[in-house]
């Protein structure tokens, strides 16, 4: 089996992004998975590119994109992406779409066919924080997560794939106000790793609830 995990870089000024910080810090293997690590850029369009590249290249039977969700205190395994994008900030080459599809015509939302449920519980088990999203927002992790899964719905049928949404690291919430929600990184690339850990394993949840009031 053969698991693609993509992070983005750096973006709206911060010196790192603790997705990928987090990804490269991911074992090359988690029991019999090989694991390939991709650093893509927060561009709209080109991330996806280089996320396509990578697939061809390597054949993966698993796609898992990893991004920055700033506030959040839990790794967030992401629902649904939806066709939409408003970008609050620009991405890193000073694009800024707002209020328009990202493929016209294209479909109103895909979900993830990652076993999402089963992923939180496995990481909650560990001790770690972590839920269901049910929204990806509208800047460049929902547009790469809505283009991983219509090129898997059009394209690379035998492929599986979703998002992970991680919480700010610990040295970035020290520059933010007080109450800054964090993660240091070695515990995000645990719980990715435990996240991960259940497809390998082809765990199935237990039960429960996992929806949101709001």
């Amino acid at each position: 089996m053969k698991i693609l995990v993509t992070g983005f870089d750096p973006f709206d000024k911060e010196k790192i992004n603790p997705a990928y910080e987090a990804v490269k810090l991911l074992p090359d293997k988690i029991n019999s998975a090989e694991i390939i690590k991709k650093e893509i850029p927060t561009v709209f369009g080109k991330g996806a590119c280089e996320m396509e590249k990578a697939i061809e290249q390597h054949n993966p039977d698993y796609v898992i994109c990893v991004g920055q969700a700033g506030g959040r205190s839990s790794i967030s395994v992401e629902k649904v992406a939806i066709n939409f994008i408003d970008a609050r900030i620009p991405d890193n080459e000073g694009n800024q779409p707002v209020n328009t599809s990202i493929i016209p015509d294209g479909a109103t939302a895909f979900f993830s066919s990652l076993p999402i449920r089963a992923m939180v519980e496995n990481v909650r088990e560990h001790g770690i924080p972590a839920n269901i999203s049910y929204s990806a927002g509208t800047f460049v992790c929902n547009e790469i997560m809505y283009r991983l899964l219509h090129l898997i719905d059009s394209k690379y049928h035998h492929i599986k794939g979703g998002f992970i949404h991680v919480p700010y690291t610990t040295s970035q919430a020290a520059a933010k106000p007080d109450g800054t929600a964090s993660m240091d990184e070695k515990t995000i690339a645990k719980g990715l790793e435990y996240a991960i850990l259940a497809i390998v394993q082809n765990k199935e949840h237990s039960g429960g609830n996992m929806g949101t009031t709001h």
